[in-house]
């Protein structure tokens, strides 16, 4: 009975730690939420980027352009190839 105590509380010290290590992980700058409301908000910053420039752009380029991150822009990107807005011309993106 006594080890059964022991192995409680090493189980609910063990517990904190790894919350803890979530929880840094999750506050990290560059992390986001992937999911369909959040790819496409990114689709519509790319897509109105796009629009207003009127020509083909880079990957770097639509990163300043939007002031979002390269791999949200990524995401956005991948988003309005899929629906067909978007077509490679030359390493660069522009509207179909």
């Amino acid at each position: 009975m006594v080890e059964r105590k022991a192995t409680k509380s090493a189980a609910a010290k063990a517990t904190p730690k790894k919350a803890a290590t979530k929880k840094a992980a999750a506050s990290k700058k560059d992390a986001i939420f992937v999911d369909a409301v959040n790819a496409g908000f990114r689709a519509g910053d790319v897509y109105e980027a796009l629009h207003a420039a009127g020509e083909a752009k880079t990957v770097e380029e639509l990163v300043k352009l939007t002031g979002k991150s390269e791999v949200e822009v990524l995401l956005g990107i991948g988003w309005l190839l899929k629906e067909g807005k978007l077509k490679g011309d030359g390493g660069k993106v522009v509207l179909a």
